[in-house]
C-alpha cells in the first residue's frame, strides 16, 4: 500500500516555457544593442540560430545621403514613425554555432539552410501566403568542436551567447571558458545563462527531507546538492554566480552590465519564498571595456594565458585534439536583387495611391501596405523610402488611427479627400446571386422528394 503522506516535490511550471524566457532575454539584449554578428557556443540543435535566420522585414536605416535631401522635412510624425518601425528589429549578417555533438549539429545544419527560391518552393506553392523577402545577406557557419580550443574565425565577434552551457563543463574546460571567450575572442558582448541552485529549494517544502527531491546528486562529490540534470557538473547559488561573473569581468577587462534572472513559477509558494528564492535561470551580460588601456591589458593577459593553455594541451591525453574545431557547413542566404535599389519617390507614391484605389480603402495600415510585394520591392527594402514617398505625395498622409475593430491606434496611410473620387463605388450586388436561405434550400429539396425514385 502506498504511503500518501510521504513528502513529494511541489509543482513548478513556467509560462512561457523556461527555455523561451531565456531565449527572449537573449534576443531582447541583441535588439537593444544592435547586434549583427553572433556566436552561439553550445548551440545544440540550432534553435536560437534558426530564429536568427528569419529575415528582418526591412533594411536598417540608410545613411542620410541615401535619401533625397529635399525629402527630409523634419516633421515630427515622420521622425516618430521611423523610430517606431526600426525599434527592436534585428539585422544579423553573420551567425555561427559551435557544439561537440554531431547529431545535434546535423539538425542545426538542416534548420539554418536557406529555403528554396520561392518559384521552386513546393511547400509554399499551394499556400495563400508567401515567404518573407530577405533584404540583407546572411552567412551561417556551423562548427563542431570544444569551446576550450581557440578558433581564429571567432576573434572579434560582436556577441557570444552561452545559454545553459557552463554547468555542463568539467573543471578543466570551465577554467578555459572566460580566457578563451573573453581573452581570445574579445566580443563586445557575452550573454550567459545558468540554472540557479538557490531556486531549487522551490521544488520542495522547507521541512522536506532530501529524499523528497528528485534529480541527480553532485557527480563530483564536492557537495551534497541535487541537480536538475544528469550532466550538470555544478549548479551555482546566486552569490556563487555573482562572484564568478565579477572575477571573470575583472580579469578580462569587462563589466557585468546586467545580472539577474528569468523564470518565475506560475504557482504561488505557500511558504512565501518566491522573492527570496528568485529566478530559475540566472543571467549575466558582460560588456567589453574599450580604450587603449583595456585593450593592452587584455592582450597582455591573453598572451600569458595562451602559453599556459598550449602547454596544458600538450600535456593532456592523446584524445585532447578530438574536439578541435571542424567547419561542418556554411550557408549563404542571399538578399533580394532589388535590395537597396528603390524606384523614384514619386513612382512609389503613385503605387501607394493605386494600391489604395484597388483595395477601395481611404486608410490602410502602414505595415500592411509595406508587405504588398510590389510596394516593398519598389522601395528596395527601405521602409524609410516608403515613409518619404508618402511624406512627399500631396494626396497621402501618415496618421495614427484605429483601423477596423482595433482599439489600439497604429500608423496608417491615409488617402487625402482630394483623391477619394479615384476610388470606384462598390459594385452592385445581384440579389438573385446571393445564396438561398435554409428554408429555400429545404423547399428546393422537396422537388426531388418523389417516392417513385
Amino acid at each position: 500500500m502506498t504511503d500518501n503522506s510521504e513528502p513529494k516535490e511541489l509543482p513548478v511550471t513556467f509560462h512561457p516555457a523556461l527555455y523561451l524566457q531565456r531565449r527572449g532575454w537573449v534576443l531582447d539584449i541583441m535588439r537593444r544593442e544592435g547586434v549583427k554578428e553572433v556566436l552561439d557556443v553550445g548551440c545544440g540543435e540550432g534553435e536560437l540560430l534558426s530564429c536568427l535566420c528569419n529575415p528582418a522585414p526591412w533594411l536598417a536605416p540608410p545613411p542620410q545621403d541615401v535619401l533625397p535631401a529635399d525629402s527630409a522635412s523634419g516633421d515630427d510624425a515622420y521622425t516618430t514613425v521611423l523610430a517606431e518601425l526600426h525599434r527592436d528589429i534585428l539585422h544579423p549578417t553573420k551567425i555561427s554555432g559551435l557544439d561537440i555533438c554531431k547529431a545535434d549539429l546535423d539538425c542545426t545544419v538542416r534548420l539554418t539552410k536557406p529555403p528554396p527560391a520561392e518559384e521552386n518552393n513546393e511547400e509554399t506553392k499551394p499556400l495563400w501566403h508567401r515567404a518573407p523577402t530577405r533584404w540583407e545577406e546572411l552567412e551561417v557557419d556551423v562548427w563542431q568542436g570544444g569551446l576550450e580550443h581557440v578558433n581564429p574565425a571567432f576573434v572579434g565577434v560582436d556577441c557570444i551567447v552561452a545559454t545553459e552551457v557552463i554547468e555542463h563543463l568539467p573543471d578543466r574546460i570551465l577554467d578555459r571558458f572566460a580566457p578563451v571567450l573573453l581573452g581570445a575572442y574579445q566580443p563586445r558582448l557575452l550573454l550567459v545563462t545558468t540554472p540557479s541552485y538557490t531556486f531549487n529549494a522551490r521544488f520542495t517544502a522547507p521541512d522536506a527531507p532530501p529524499s523528497a527531491r528528485s534529480g541527480w546528486r553532485d557527480p563530483t562529490g564536492r557537495t551534497a546538492r541535487i541537480f536538475r540534470h544528469h550532466d550538470h557538473k555544478f549548479e551555482w547559488t546566486v552569490d556563487e554566480f555573482r562572484a564568478w561573473c565579477a572575477a571573470a569581468a575583472e580579469a578580462w577587462g569587462y563589466e557585468v552590465a546586467e545580472l539577474g534572472g528569468v523564470g518565475r513559477a506560475q504557482e504561488r509558494d505557500e511558504w512565501g519564498r518566491d522573492e527570496a528564492l528568485g529566478w530559475a535561470s540566472q543571467v549575466a551580460a558582460f560588456r567589453r571595456r574599450d580604450g587603449v588601456g583595456w585593450e593592452a591589458r587584455r592582450a597582455g593577459r591573453w598572451a600569458e594565458e595562451e602559453e599556459g593553455l598550449r602547454r596544458a594541451e600538450t600535456d593532456e591525453d592523446e584524445d585532447a585534439g578530438a574536439h578541435r574545431h571542424q567547419l561542418l557547413a556554411t550557408h549563404r542566404h542571399p538578399a533580394h536583387d532589388a535590395a537597396g535599389r528603390p524606384k523614384p519617390l514619386d513612382v512609389v507614391g503613385e503605387l501607394v495611391v493605386a494600391t489604395m484605389v484597388r483595395f477601395r480603402e481611404t486608410a490602410i495600415s502602414l505595415t500592411e501596405m509595406w508587405f504588398e510585394q510590389e510596394i516593398e520591392r519598389a522601395c528596395g527594402g527601405l521602409v524609410d523610402w516608403l515613409v518619404r514617398a508618402i511624406e512627399r505625395h500631396d494626396g497621402l498622409a501618415l496618421r495614427k488611427t484605429r483601423l477596423g475593430s482595433s482599439t489600439i491606434p497604429e500608423w496608417a496611410v491615409h488617402l487625402e479627400p482630394t483623391l477619394h473620387h479615384l476610388i470606384p463605388p462598390e459594385p452592385l450586388v445581384d440579389a438573385w446571386a446571393t445564396p438561398p436561405d435554409t428554408d429555400e434550400v429545404e423547399d428546393l429539396g422537396d422537388l426531388f422528394d418523389d417516392g417513385d425514385y
